[in-house]
């Protein structure tokens, strides 16, 4: 068979884990290609919300393998914490929860350079989740990073003492802060003991045996396109390829194994930390979308940034990904605005146009906007397309064309239930 990908089209936060979690029944695997801890998977389901940091957002679904791939960092500590809100809520897992052998593992002093790392930036920080994301990913591509596979080693210790050691040296260059390195070292190796006693397989294999069983996989990214490390506003990007390039390379499957490419973006538009962004809007209107669409990050809590949905942007993410459909959330925010407006060119080095810069930090945008008017009540217990206001279809009609690409289903809500195709 072949793998389907989910990914974000913006700057994260676009709803991926409700839509992997409602899509999941229809896959045998669900796998998670990229990140780490800094994501931020919400689902609710009845009157329980789950936020995912490591597992993937297939894990509610009963029969379902869910594996952690090779292009993830694993914070052990997080990791352990997420497990344990699992077991409190009664959801069995652990027979159907794998680990890549190959994912590498964020260590205690991986967040304790970042935290060093971004607080020696001062105002010009990127706006890190202090993770341990990059440190972990540097590294990785350094050669110098510890792996899953590694746990079972009998010279584990020495390799993490190696690894500490190069660390603590690094920190001297940074002004001192606040971090109790040996508290989190012991709650480090206790849950490095538990991750043991777990399934943990060489992921390359164990997917494409599947694959050729005919089983069904879904791939699922964190964070959102525009944060990619090569094409995202560098350097306000994350550390790993959000893209489905990203899917061949954390998961070890090839290119022509890749089926549907399912991008997620909002009716609108957001962004977490420092960078460009375009369609910002720094007034009560980007105030309203932050308030109704409780805009507040799953992993950080930081107020999220907000804005009016830029196709140019869209366009070039659906581009690099390859995207065969998009799917629209949170349309159930925009009900009460009586004009809603759509990014439909840049205007920039005196020339109108839909393709981005080089360099979306270096160059001032002015977006150039058309205005719609908007629908003005609840979609909220909509259920079906044809009971959708005529004016909610019209827009997304009007994302439809702009976007030359199929707008196969639309989000009104948070909940499971609240997601119907078109």
């Amino acid at each position: 068979m072949s793998v389907d990908v989910i990914l974000g089209l913006q700057w994260g936060d676009e709803g991926k884990g409700k839509i992997v979690d409602y899509l999941a029944d229809q896959y045998d695997l669900v796998c998670r290609f990229q990140g780490g801890p800094n994501a931020g998977h919400t689902i609710k389901i009845g009157g329980d919300k789950y936020v995912l940091h490591t597992i993937p957002s297939g894990i509610f679904r009963e029969n379902i393998i869910n594996l952690i791939g090779n292009g993830v960092v694993l914070d052990p500590i997080t990791f352990i914490k997420e497990m344990n809100v699992l077991d409190k809520s009664g959801i069995e897992f652990r027979s159907r929860l794998l680990i890549s052998r190959k994912a590498h593992i964020i260590i205690p002093t991986h967040r304790y350079l970042d935290k060093a790392s971004e607080a020696a930036k001062g105002a010009a920080k990127i706006g890190s989740t202090l993770k341990g994301i990059g440190p972990s990913y540097m590294d990785k591509t350094g050669r110098n990073g510890l792996r899953i596979g590694d746990i079972d080693l009998p010279d584990f210790k020495s390799r993490y003492n190696t690894l500490k050691e190069k660390h603590l040296g690094l920190i001297k260059m940074y002004p001192e802060v606040d971090f109790d390195l040996e508290d989190q070292e012991t709650a480090f190796f206790e849950c490095i003991d538990i991750i043991r006693g777990l399934r943990l397989v060489n992921g390359e294999y164990f997917v494409n045996n599947a694959l050729q069983e005919g089983k069904k996989v879904l791939a699922e990214g964190a964070q959102g396109s525009m944060l990619d490390i090569d094409f995202g506003t560098y350097p306000f990007v994350t550390s790993s390829n959000t893209i489905s390039a990203g899917v061949c390379s954390g998961l070890g499957i090839a290119p022509n194994k890749i089926r549907e490419v399912i991008g997620i973006a909002k009716a609108y538009c957001t962004r977490v930390g420092s960078g460009p962004f375009p369609t910002e809007l720094e007034d009560e209107t980007g105030e309203k979308l932050r308030r109704i669409g409780m805009e507040f990050g799953a992993t950080t809590g930081r107020p999220r940034r907000c804005g009016w949905i830029d196709i140019p942007q869209l366009k070039y993410t659906i581009m690099l990904n390859g995207v065969t459909q998009v799917i629209i959330t949170k349309l159930d925010v925009l009900d009460s605005f009586e004009e809603i407006k759509v990014c439909t060119n840049y205007a920039y080095d005196n020339k109108i146009t839909e393709e981005l810069p080089f360099d979306l930090v270096g160059v001032p945008i002015d977006p150039q906007y058309k205005t719609y008017n908007g629908w003005n009540t609840t979609v909220d217990m909509v259920s079906t397309y044809d009971n959708l206001p005529q004016l909610t279809k019209d827009y997304i009609s009007i994302l439809e064309q702009h976007l030359q690409t199929k707008i196969s289903m639309v989000s009104t809500g948070p909940e499971r239930h609240k997601l119907f195709s078109l």
